[in-house]
């Protein structure tokens, strides 16, 4: 397995409302990476078992940044929402609260 393929977690509101609610957790994952290498890949670093994987491409973006606003592309990124069974949990998406 490649340990590259997920890239880092994704901790925002409507996440942690994911994960809380329907215990559905979201990573920025390699764009190269497929559905089934997703799934190992968190199968095996967190020890859980996968149900269901979604994945959303999102295409890149031109920026104006800097002090002379210049234009800066933005790479392309994927996010795979990743559910798993009932009862399990990933402590890096635990926060506390609802």
């Amino acid at each position: 397995m490649n340990p590259h393929i997920l890239k880092q977690p994704v901790v925002t509101e409507k996440s942690l409302q994911l994960a809380n609610n329907e215990n559905t957790y979201t990573f920025i994952v390699d764009y190269k990476a497929n559905k089934a290498q997703i799934k190992a890949a968190v199968e095996e670093m967190f020890e859980v078992e996968v149900l269901r994987v979604n994945t959303v491409v999102t295409p890149s973006k031109r920026r104006r940044t800097g002090r002379k606003r210049m234009p800066k592309l933005e790479t392309v990124k994927k996010k795979a929402l990743v559910k798993i069974a009932e009862g399990q949990t990933i402590e890096l998406f635990d926060l506390g609260g609802n």
